[in-house]
């Protein structure tokens, strides 16, 4: 089976919060791209199609806020679509990939 992503995945390993309208929940974020994220050893798993609002935290800056949708569930967790690709999204992915990203 051939990779079909598009855009590049990182590894990570941050807290992350999220909410799903009256519903909150805690996770890590454990994959994070332009277009998506997964999470594992969420509070809460939210069913697919759910709206959902995560905020990331990576030290030292302010916490990141995305926007998207609930594409499915893991054991543990779940995996996000992300909405739209602006400019937030793409700093947090640039942000994240300089912390993860090996030694050259």
């Amino acid at each position: 089976m051939t990779e079909q992503r598009k855009d590049p995945r990182f590894k990570t390993r941050f807290d992350a919060l999220y909410s799903l309208g009256r519903e909150e929940g805690s996770a890590v974020l454990v994959d994070l791209s332009y277009t998506g994220a997964r999470l594992e050893s969420a509070s809460i798993r939210p069913d697919p199609g759910t709206r959902v609002r995560l905020y990331v935290f990576v030290q030292p800056v302010q916490p990141f806020e995305l926007l998207g949708h609930v594409v499915r569930q893991t054991d543990d967790g779940f995996a996000v679509a992300l909405d739209g690709f602006d400019s937030d999204t793409r700093r947090l992915v640039d942000d994240v990939s300089a912390i993860v990203a090996p030694p050259s």
